[in-house]
């Protein structure tokens, strides 16, 4: 079976040199481009299995790149920001990036949310919605059923709409305007002090310490990520 293809997208020689022998540990096959032009090139000849993307290449802006590429390939495409600006990252998640990593960063974060990220593309399209599992709390999104032990865990429906949509995401960071507008709807884009009331709420209801939340996780300026500790497929 040929290994999963990654085209990283840098053109920082000392990424690639420290990402390749990581990527071929995990089971992976590393692809190169360093520049934007040979990232779109390399797409469009073999398209990869998932891309690796900076943000600051020499010569085109990555979120051009991004913007491109989703013209025709609909794999995961992680971006690598050592930017700070959280305008950037919400620029790059609204314009399809499946998440970002900042730099400095981790190779262990970044083979894991490449993992989930992957899980998410390979997953066929009618699968039935999974169970999830964080800490005591079973969200069964199969039943609409939130419990904790034999308790079910009353939330009103915008709470389990708010919770289903962040648990169904399977880690990927939705921003504020992604969760107003597909549970309140295009007028509530901007409320995200309201937004915040309900993940205030949730947390109460799910975290066993609310003030240091271990499943809601807060993006800030971003939005928000839902971790789950064990996910149920059938």
């Amino acid at each position: 079976m040929s290994r999963p293809r990654i085209l990283v997208v840098d053109d920082e020689p000392q990424i690639h040199r420290f990402l390749e022998p990581a990527l071929t540990a995990a089971g992976y096959e590393h692809a190169r481009a360093e520049t934007g032009r040979q990232a779109m090139a390399e797409i469009a000849r073999k398209p990869p299995d998932a891309v690796v993307l900076d943000l600051g290449l020499p010569d085109m802006d990555g979120q051009e790149v991004l913007k491109k590429a989703r013209q025709f390939y609909d794999g995961p495409i992680l971006v690598l920001s050592a930017r700070d600006r959280e305008l950037e990252k919400i620029e790059a998640l609204d314009a399809g990036a499946d998440d970002y990593v900042e730099k400095p960063f981790r190779v262990g974060e970044l083979l894991a949310r490449l993992r989930v990220a992957m899980r998410r593309q390979t997953r066929p399209g009618e699968a039935p919605p999974p169970i999830v599992r964080a800490g005591e709390v079973v969200i069964d999104l199969r039943r609409d059923l939130v419990t904790r032990g034999a308790e079910t865990i009353r939330l009103s429906p915008k709470e389990y709409e708010l919770l289903a949509r962040l648990a169904r995401a399977d880690g990927k960071v939705l921003t504020h305007k992604d969760l107003l507008i597909s549970i309140w709807g295009p007028a509530h884009a901007e409320d995200t002090q309201y937004l915040r009331v309900f993940i205030g709420q949730l947390r109460g209801k799910i975290e066993a310490d609310p003030a240091t939340p271990r499943h809601i996780l807060t993006q800030p300026g971003i939005g928000y990520r839902f971790m789950a500790d064990e996910v149920e497929r059938a």
